[in-house]
């Protein structure tokens, strides 16, 4: 599969280093891809070719890929990557931009853009869009599962995988199931190699559960703030339920335009990527 060769580039910001992929030139719609979770930016190859007309930059997300990991006290909580996104944003040097995003990347960037409403352009969103509200009484239990999975997996030893190949077949095999070529471009990005062969380049602690979650009014609160235009695609074949579970939302934020399409979880890196960027393109470049 021939793809449009990417720039690889480096933002520093707040003695912090993002490490990201760059399409398009400075003349372009600016755009900023978020991966989901355990991926990187290189969930973005193929999608992000078929995008014209944008200057569209995709992130190693902090743990990810070949970015920066959080000091041994820091936690991976969702909304701490806002702070990211807008240092990321800035050592671009843009004051205003779209966010195109899949997955825990799509939360974070409602998030964001909840948070920060006058920076978003627009909201590009692939299967996902916020998480599951939680109730307050489960805050304590929480808490105590999330500080013994810290404990857990700052001390977890790294799975050596002994070839390169046994890293691709763990991807495709993995929580959500990929195709080789969308397993090995993250693989390529994602894995580190060391005495024995190669392991996951991904901060451990990234598996440790939130110390906290938000609730139903947090929730909402966040997506009342969403003054941009929002497209939202679900994967036919997507997570579990996610459709479902999504839909008393949708009802309450007619402005979220949905579109279901064919396809897994990583539907962007597989066949779905067309149809995306035939509904996505336009829009993110103002043109719809």
């Amino acid at each position: 599969m021939k793809q449009a060769a990417p720039r690889e580039i480096s933002l520093e910001f707040d003695s912090k280093t993002i490490a990201a992929k760059q399409w398009g030139d400075g003349t372009g719609e600016p755009v900023l891809a978020l991966h989901g979770w355990l991926d990187n930016c290189a969930s973005f190859d193929r999608l992000a070719p078929l995008l014209k007309g944008v200057n569209l930059v995709a992130v190693d997300m902090a743990g990810h890929g070949r970015s920066y990991h959080r000091s041994p006290h820091a936690n991976y909580n969702i909304w701490e990557e806002a702070e990211d996104i807008i240092g990321a944003s800035e050592a671009l040097g843009w004051r205003s931009f779209s966010l195109l995003a899949h997955s825990r990347g799509a939360i974070a960037s409602v998030i964001t853009a909840g948070t920060f409403p006058k920076r978003i352009k627009r909201l590009a969103l692939i299967d996902g869009l916020v998480p599951p509200a939680t109730k307050d009484s489960e805050a304590p239990e929480i808490l105590a599962k999330a500080i013994a999975q810290r404990a857990r997996y700052s001390q977890r030893r790294a799975k050596i995988y002994p070839t390169f190949e046994g890293a691709v077949e763990a991807r495709m095999n993995g929580m959500f199931p990929l195709t080789e070529w969308a397993a090995r471009a993250l693989a390529e990005r994602g894995t580190l190699p060391l005495e024995g062969g190669f392991t996951w380049s991904n901060d451990p602690r990234l598996m440790a559960a939130s110390s906290a979650k938000l609730n139903e009014a947090q929730v909402r609160a966040f997506l009342s703030r969403l003054s941009m235009p929002v497209r939202l695609v679900l994967a036919k074949e997507g997570i579990a339920n996610m459709i479902e579970r999504l839909r008393p939302v949708l009802e309450s934020y007619k402005t979220i335009e949905v579109r279901e399409i064919p396809g897994s979880h990583h539907l962007h890196m597989e066949e779905g990527a067309e149809g995306i960027a035939e509904w996505f393109g336009p829009f993110l470049r103002g043109e719809a």
